[in-house]
């Protein structure tokens, strides 16, 4: 017989299971009472629920992360080396315009008043465009740490909040013993953190681009102050960097569904949704394209009504040009929506350039195609319809099959016509 102060997990050494086994019998020896694990020791199903909240743990920091990180792509000082080309770039450019305008106003300086005072707010504006380039990557650093300080306390700071509440449920709630909810909530975390991922890519990426294009647009002050160019700039970025607020939307129904793991998983799905939305509205120029891929990936791999709700949801049908009265709204492509800002921040420049008419691009003009046909298929159908019915209203179908009018005998005599006087009849021909 096997000494039985001897661990039950020697027979399996030099085996995978060997770790595990000696993790739940760490003091060696089998089971004092037959049953249970030892003083001191941790059983299976102990150790399953603790790995499972360590796992929704690690994914929650996960998805706080990337929805609004502390870091971002961009540089955080303006001596960085990809932020220093664009900024050579921009303070030569102003420079280059401020003496443009000195020198016009020099060739008209009888336009005493008017040159003085262009060649003053020149001189201020190019001032102030040279000294924001260096600023720029410092300022949208501390914005974008005080958006994640922000979105880290609404979303897991105390117990109201969403991660917090699905942490709480995990241990405490109705169905934390269920695996089947167990299930689902590590699922839908799962599937949030996707699309978290997504939304950290196309966000980090927008902001990069929007800060090194930074010293580009301030260089346009440099001609007299117009703040188009920089103002159109300035919303894109904030969008970009307020973007993760949207899923605040949600935080009013926390404590609705607080204490259920299968609720706190259809929250879950309404973020995704909103984060859908993020890229669609909040990311410039690519976020209507990308959303729509993320869709299309998710509609050819899942038939779950669930899940196709809720990409539609979050990514709407659009077409990719013009408004129209009714149907899908429209988009611009990405190059159409770069051309139409680069026109502003040139107008911005004193550069003129005459806009370009646009038009649907080919696939989405094959869909308002297949769906006009389709509207004017049900439409055409719906008014046969009606007529047949308003017929059949008017009277009995006569001898001809077809019904008869209003007033009109199954004989087929004529009706008498308004004010009780009959048309005149043509002459009978005479036979010879």
């Amino acid at each position: 017989m096997p000494d039985p102060k001897d661990s039950p997990c020697d027979a399996l050494k030099d085996t995978p299971a060997y770790e595990y086994c000696a993790q739940d019998n760490p003091d060696g020896g089998g089971p004092p009472d037959g049953g249970g694990p030892p003083d001191g020791g941790v059983g299976i199903t102990d150790g399953a629920a603790d790995n499972v909240t360590e796992l929704a743990e690690y994914l929650i920091k996960k998805i706080t992360g990337l929805v609004a990180p502390d870091d971002a792509w961009a540089p955080e000082k303006a001596d960085s080396w990809v932020y220093q080309q664009f900024l050579w770039l921009g303070q030569h450019l102003a420079i280059v315009i401020f003496t443009c305008v000195v020198v016009v106003c020099a060739l008209t300086a009888w336009k005493s008043a008017p040159r003085l005072k262009q060649l003053g707010a020149s001189t201020g504006w190019t001032l102030a465009a040279v000294a924001a380039m260096g600023a720029i990557p410092g300022a949208v650093m501390m914005l974008n740490k005080a958006v994640s300080s922000a979105f880290t306390v609404a979303f897991n700071s105390d117990e109201k909040t969403l991660f917090t509440v699905i942490q709480d449920d995990l241990e405490h709630g109705a169905d934390s013993g269920n695996p089947l909810a167990i299930l689902i909530i590590i699922s839908a975390l799962v599937v949030a953190l996707a699309f978290a991922a997504l939304v950290f890519m196309t966000r980090s990426l927008g902001i990069l681009v929007f800060v090194c294009m930074a010293p580009l647009v301030l260089a346009s002050l440099a001609r007299g102050g117009d703040m188009t160019a920089v103002k159109t700039w300035a919303m894109r970025l904030l969008g970009l960097m307020f973007a993760p607020f949207a899923l605040l939307l949600i935080s009013p129904f926390v404590q609705m569904v607080a204490g259920s793991l299968v609720m706190d998983a259809v929250l879950l799905v309404a973020a995704d949704a909103l984060m859908l939305r993020m890229i669609v509205h909040g990311v410039p120029y690519i976020g209507p394209r990308v959303a729509r891929a993320a869709r299309t990936v998710v509609e050819r791999n899942t038939s779950h009504p669930v899940a196709r709700a809720a990409v539609r949801a979050g990514v709407p049908d659009f077409y990719e040009k013009e408004n129209t009265p009714r149907g899908p709204r429209t988009v611009d492509t990405p190059g159409r929506a770069a051309s139409q800002d680069g026109g502003v921040l040139l107008a911005a420049y004193g550069v003129k350039r005459s806009e370009r008419p646009g038009r649907l691009t080919t696939p989405s003009a094959v869909d308002s195609a297949r769906r006009d046909a389709t509207d004017r298929a049900a439409r055409s159908v719906q008014i046969n319809q009606v007529r047949r019915q308003a017929r059949s209203a008017a009277g009995q179908p006569s001898a001809t099959g077809r019904p008869a009018a209003p007033g009109t005998a199954a004989s087929g005599t004529r009706p008498p016509r308004p004010g009780g006087t009959q048309p005149p009849q043509p002459p009978r021909p005479r036979n010879p």
